[in-house]
C-alpha cells in the first residue's frame, strides 16, 4: 500500500498554529513521525489564503526536506499554487491533486510530460460538482484518462481518487466507491487508486472502526494508496494483514517485517 502521510495540513488546528509561528522544529518532527511509521509520500498542505499559499508551502516544503528525504505530495486546490511550489522540492514527488474541473489537467500534465518522476492525484469530479452515480464518475475518469494519453502520461503516475463521502449522508456511498474503484482497477491494472479513508466516518461515533471496516473493502475491490495517519498503529497493522490476506504479500513477509520494525502491534525486542 502506498501511504501518503496527512498530518502536515494546515486544517489542523495545531498545525495551523505552527504555521502561523513559523514553528519549524513543529513541522520536521511530523515529518520524521511519519517517516520512521512507513509513510511512502508527505503530504504537504498549508491551508491559508491563495495569495499566502506558495510563501507557506515553500517554508513548510524546506522543513520537511530538512527532516526527510521521502518525496512530498504537494497539496492544494489551486493547480496555479502547484505549478509553482512543486519546483521546491528536491525529488519528484505528487501532485496533489487534479480533477475534470476547468484547465487544472491541462496545467498540470505538461509539467509531468517534461518532468517523468512525477506523479498525480486525480479526483472523478468535474465543472458539475462531484457527480451522485459511479457511471457518472467513471465518465469523468475517461475524459482524465484521455488527457493522460494526450500528454503522454501513463497510468502508473496517476492515483485516481473515487471521492469518499460521509457514510452518515450518503445513500449508495460504499457501493458507488467499490464500483467505481473495481472498474477503474479492471481497466487499468498499473494505476493507482488512492483515498481519503478517514472521510467515509464524518459525524459518526467510534470513527475508527467505520475507518478500519471500510479500508477493508476498498482495499479488496483495488485501492492500493491512501491518505492517512501513518502514526495510527493499530490501522497500519490492518492495511498489513489484509494486503497479505488479499495475496499481496508473499508468505506473509512484508506482514512480519513491519511487525518486527514496530509498524503496529508490540514492539518485538
Amino acid at each position: 500500500m502506498i501511504i501518503i502521510g496527512e498530518k502536515i495540513n494546515g486544517s489542523i488546528p495545531a498545525v495551523a498554529d505552527a504555521i502561523a509561528r513559523r514553528d519549524s522544529e513543529f513541522i520536521k518532527e511530523r515529518a520524521r513521525l511519519q517517516t520512521e511509521a512507513g509513510a511512502t509520500f508527505i503530504d504537504c498542505c498549508a491551508s491559508v489564503p491563495e495569495a499566502e499559499e506558495v510563501e507557506t508551502l515553500h517554508w513548510m516544503i524546506d522543513c520537511i526536506q530538512s527532516a526527510t528525504d521521502l518525496p512530498i505530495s504537494v497539496d492544494s486546490p489551486s493547480a496555479d499554487v502547484l505549478v509553482q511550489a512543486y519546483q521546491f522540492c528536491k525529488k519528484p514527488g505528487l501532485f496533489n491533486s487534479v480533477s475534470g474541473e476547468g484547465d487544472k489537467i491541462d496545467k498540470i500534465f505538461p509539467i509531468m510530460a517534461a518532468n517523468p518522476g512525477w506523479e498525480v492525484i486525480a479526483l472523478l469530479s468535474d465543472d458539475t460538482g462531484i457527480p451522485r452515480s459511479a457511471a457518472d464518475r467513471l465518465k469523468v475518469f475517461d475524459k482524465i484518462m484521455a488527457k493522460a494519453r494526450e500528454y503522454g502520461i501513463s497510468p502508473n503516475r496517476i492515483h485516481i481518487d473515487p471521492l469518499v463521502e460521509m457514510l452518515c449522508t450518503s445513500e449508495n456511498g460504499i457501493e458507488t466507491n467499490t464500483e467505481v474503484i473495481s472498474t477503474v482497477r479492471e481497466k487499468y491494472p498499473s494505476i493507482h487508486i488512492t483515498a481519503a479513508v478517514s472521510n467515509i466516518s464524518f459525524n459518526l461515533p467510534v470513527r475508527k472502526m467505520i475507518n478500519f471496516g471500510f479500508t477493508v473493502l476498498a482495499m479488496n475491490s483495488g485501492l492500493d494508496s491512501a491518505i492517512l495517519d501513518p502514526t495510527n498503529r493499530d490501522l497500519m497493522g490492518l492495511i498489513y494483514a489484509t494486503e497479505a490476506l488479499l495475496g499481496l504479500d508473499d508468505y506473509c513477509m512484508e506482514y512480519i517485517s513491519a511487525y518486527r520494525e514496530g509498524l503496529f502491534g508490540p514492539v518485538k525486542n
